[in-house]
C-alpha cells in the first residue's frame, strides 16, 4: 500500500500545496479548520479538480496534469465518509451499504451486503432507515458503504466533530475497531489532536495548503518542526528564544535559562514546553528548577491549569509566564497560594524551533 500525492490549488485565502509520500495504512491530516484538510480529500476524491500535480494511489494515477489524466470518482474507486455520514434517509440500510455496487449481481450484492453487516456488527437493521438507528450504528453503515467497492484509498472528514464529548469517545473506539476490519490505505482528517493520536499512527501537519510535518505521532508531538506544528498539537508555553550553546538556551520573556537534550541548531528560535510535562516538586536541587508564584488557575472536574510566574510574585492574574496542567489530587497539595513552590522541566521535553 503506498500513495503519492503532490498538488496545488489556488483557493480564496491561500493555495493548496501539498505534498505527501507514504506507505502507512492509517495517517491522521491534523490543522487548523480552513487549513486545506477537507479540499485535499476532495481532490483526491475527484470532487475538486486541482490546478496541477498528480495524484497516485497503489500504483494508479488518479490525476496528472501533465499527462491530462484526471479520473472520475466512480473510476478512482474511493471510499469517503462525509462529516455527517451522508446517508440516504429515503434508503434503507441494506440499499445504503448496496448504493455503490451496481456492476454486482443481485445475489452477489445481497452476498456482499450481508458479509458487511457482519463485519461492522450491525446485527439485523437492514430493513430500517438512517433516522431509525443510533448515531454508532450510523457511522459504521457510512463506513460499510464506503469500503463496499474495496477502495483504493478510504477519505475520512472528521467524522466526529458535530458529536458531544462522550458520544465521540465511544464511537472513536468504534472507529479504531473498524478500521482495523480495513486493509487498504486511510487518510482521517480532523482539527482535533487527540482524535488523531487514538486512531493514526502517523500525523501530517497540515498549515495553510501545506504539510508542515509528517512523522510518527509520537515524534510529532514530543519534537514539533515549527511553532505551527507545536501550537497544533497542544503546546500550551512557547516564547522566543536564544541559543546559549548547544544545548541550553535563554528565555527572556520568562528571565530564566533552560537546558535541553535535543541539540539547539538555531541561534534564534522559539522555546516550546507542553503544560502537562511541568512538574511541582519540594525543593530547587538540579538544572530546570525554578521558583513559582500561582497569578492564576482554572478548574476543570479532574485536572487543574495553574498560570505561573517565575521568579518574583505576580501583580494580577494575568501577570503570568507559564501554564501547567496537575490532577485535582495534586491541586490539594497546594494549600496556601499567597506562597511560592518549585517547578521542575525535564530536559527530555523541552523543545526548540526556529520558527
Amino acid at each position: 500500500m503506498n500513495f503519492s500525492i503532490e498538488i496545488k490549488k489556488k483557493l480564496y485565502e491561500f493555495q493548496l500545496d501539498a505534498k505527501l509520500q507514504s506507505k502507512e495504512d492509517i495517517i491522521g491530516i491534523l490543522g487548523a479548520s480552513g487549513s486545506g484538510k477537507s479540499m485535499l480529500l476532495r481532490c483526491i476524491a475527484g470532487l475538486v479538480k486541482p490546478d496541477e500535480g498528480t495524484i497516485i494511489i497503489n500504483g494508479k494515477t488518479f490525476f496528472d496534469s501533465e499527462k491530462k489524466i484526471n479520473l472520475s470518482m466512480r473510476e478512482r474507486k474511493v471510499g469517503f465518509l462525509f462529516q455527517n455520514y451522508a446517508l440516504f434517509p429515503n434508503m434503507t440500510i441494506e440499499e445504503n451499504i448496496a448504493f455503490g455496487l451496481d456492476s454486482f449481481s443481485k445475489s452477489d450484492k445481497k452476498k456482499k451486503v450481508n458479509e458487511l453487516m457482519e463485519k461492522y456488527h450491525l446485527g439485523d437493521i437492514e430493513n430500517r432507515y438512517p433516522a431509525q438507528i443510533s448515531g454508532g450504528q450510523q457511522q459504521r453503515v457510512a463506513l460499510a458503504r464506503a469500503v463496499a467497492v474495496e477502495p483504493d484509498i478510504l477519505l475520512l472528514d472528521e467524522p466526529f466533530s458535530a458529536l458531544d464529548v462522550h458520544l465521540r469517545n465511544h464511537m472513536i473506539r468504534e472507529m479504531s475497531e473498524s478500521l482495523k476490519q480495513y486493509k487498504g490505505i486511510a487518510l482521517f482528517v480532523t482539527h482535533n489532536m487527540e482524535e488523531a493520536y487514538q486512531l493514526c499512527d502517523h500525523i501530517a501537519i497540515f498549515n495553510k495548503g501545506k504539510v508542515e510535518a509528517f512523522n510518527e505521532k509520537k515524534n510529532v508531538f514530543q519534537h514539533p518542526v515549527s511553532m505551527e506544528a507545536a501550537k497544533i498539537t497542544g503546546c500550551k508555553n512557547l516564547s522566543k528564544a536564544v541559543r546559549l550553546s548547544e544545548n541550553v538556551m535563554a528565555i527572556a520573556d520568562w528571565g530564566i535559562q533552560l537546558k535541553t537534550t535535543v541539540e539547539i541548531e538555531y541561534e534564534v528560535g522559539f522555546v516550546g514546553v507542553r503544560a502537562n510535562n511541568i512538574r511541582i516538586v519540594e525543593s530547587c536541587t538540579e538544572e530546570n528548577c525554578f521558583k513559582v508564584w500561582l497569578a492564576d488557575e482554572n478548574e476543570a472536574p479532574f485536572r487543574t491549569s495553574l498560570f505561573l510566574k517565575i521568579g518574583s510574585e505576580p501583580e494580577n492574574s494575568d501577570d503570568f509566564q507559564i501554564q501547567c496542567i496537575i490532577t485535582r489530587d495534586q491541586r490539594v497539595k497546594i494549600t496556601d497560594t499567597t506562597k511560592p513552590f518549585f517547578i521542575y522541566i525535564n530536559p527530555e521535553y523541552v523543545f526548540f524551533v526556529e520558527k
